[in-house]
């Protein structure tokens, strides 16, 4: 019994671009995000190197990986861009 949960899980992290881990069954880690899929296959895309489509019945786990954390910017300096920026 299919339940969605599966495609509704894979959605989010395309539509996101979450970044993932795919372990596959021969023990073959992959990185990158989930640009596509479909009831057979997931597309991974990478920065740097080829994109791949993998096929789900060799892939082991997905795991999503934690994102670097944004630089945080001070209100000084958004005030001062904006300010910058309506003088323009």
């Amino acid at each position: 019994m299919e339940t969605g949960q599966e495609a509704m899980y894979l959605r989010t992290l395309s539509e996101r671009q979450t970044p993932v881990v795919v372990q596959l069954r021969d023990g073959e880690a992959l990185h990158g995000w989930i640009e596509y899929f479909d009831d057979r296959m997931i597309r991974l895309t990478r920065e740097g190197k080829p994109n791949l489509f993998i096929y789900k019945h060799q892939i082991l786990t997905i795991t999503e990986k934690a994102r670097r954390p944004t630089p945080r910017r001070d209100k000084a300096s958004e005030v001062e861009e904006s300010s910058e920026d309506s003088l323009a």
